[in-house]
């Protein structure tokens, strides 16, 4: 599976941006779709998931309430919707594709090239 993450930019603190986390290769059927994201030194961290076959959601209690993972058959895509962005979320945001429902990056097989997140004060 090869994965193209989008979407990214500058926003400023209370916008809202929309990821998309598209795939190749295969469906994302039985996959796991993971989001991640990452800045300069600090580990990856969790930010949202969503089996793909099931629809059930996970999500960092950072961004509960303001991210929201869905799946877009037409183009075998992830999206992850964020509201209310908070300069906290700059990152480097990831997606990822696995078959084991653990939100961890090393149980995760496939990743995407980040897509750029900056979010203004």
């Amino acid at each position: 599976v090869q994965l193209q993450a989008s979407g990214g930019g500058l926003v400023q603190a209370g916008g809202s941006l929309r990821l998309s986390c598209a795939a190749s290769g295969r469906t994302f059927s039985g996959y796991i779709v993971g989001w991640f994201r990452q800045t300069p030194g600090k580990e990856r961290e969790f930010v949202a998931g969503i089996d793909w076959s099931l629809r059930w959601t996970y999500y960092a209690e950072s961004v509960k309430g303001r991210f929201a993972a869905s799946r877009d058959n037409a183009k075998n895509a992830v999206t992850l919707q964020m509201n209310s962005l908070k300069p906290e979320d700059t990152a480097i945001y990831y997606c990822a594709a696995g078959t084991i429902a653990v939100m961890r990056p090393s149980m995760f097989d496939y990743w995407g090239q980040g897509t750029e997140v900056t979010v203004s004060s």
